[in-house]
């Protein structure tokens, strides 16, 4: 697959097949990706922690909030909940600031998932607090973000911005999840020419 296609394909999914389960090898193979990416002043701060078990990931997912502009949603329940997690973690034994690290090696997980025919969603909202004390994981890890993994059970579209430049996702009766991008041509800054 071409990347613009992967890209394309690489959408926040939020409802995935919860009974299909991933392999932990599936997973160190996305951090291996990751783990090639480019990274600031090539510290290499980044670390990992997998999950692909019920009882893990039961104590993660009370942990996201999944949808902020879906006021009516609390995240997906029963048999569509995430069969998988990878949460990335600064090291702050190596550095203090981890700058755009974790979004590139977010997007390239996410990449190499769409490839593996899977999907996720990157998440940003959690509560770091209860998530490190459920996991127990050390003081000098801190919680960057957390990509729910499996293979989605739920189709998402591009959009053009709704009126007046909406850029909200939302969902349709159907279920399906749409998402408006703004137009190539109202993104690239062209100078005037004199």
């Amino acid at each position: 697959m071409q990347l613009k296609s992967l890209v394309r394909k690489n959408r926040s999914y939020r409802r995935f097949y919860g009974n299909e389960r991933i392999r932990a090898a599936t997973l160190k193979g996305l951090v291996d990706i990751a783990r090639l990416c480019a990274s600031s002043a090539n510290l290499q701060p980044l670390k990992y922690r997998l999950s692909s078990g019920a009882v893990t990931n039961e104590k993660i997912f009370p942990c996201l909030k999944w949808a902020g502009y879906l006021k009516d949603w609390d995240g997906p329940s029963g048999d569509e909940k995430p069969p998988a997690y990878i949460i990335i973690l600064g090291d702050t034994r190596i550095s203090k600031s981890f700058g755009y690290d974790a979004g590139i090696a977010a997007q390239s997980i996410l990449l190499g998932a769409v490839e593996k025919g899977l999907g996720g969603c990157i998440i940003g909202s959690v509560d770091r607090k209860a998530l490190a004390k459920a996991l127990e994981i050390p003081g000098y890890l801190e919680i960057l973000l957390v990509i729910a993994i499996g293979r989605p059970a739920e189709k998402v579209v591009i959009e053009k911005p709704g009126r007046g430049g909406d850029i909200r996702y939302w969902r349709d009766k159907k279920g399906v999840h749409h998402v408006p991008k703004r137009q190539l041509k109202d993104i690239i800054i062209t100078p005037r020419m004199s």
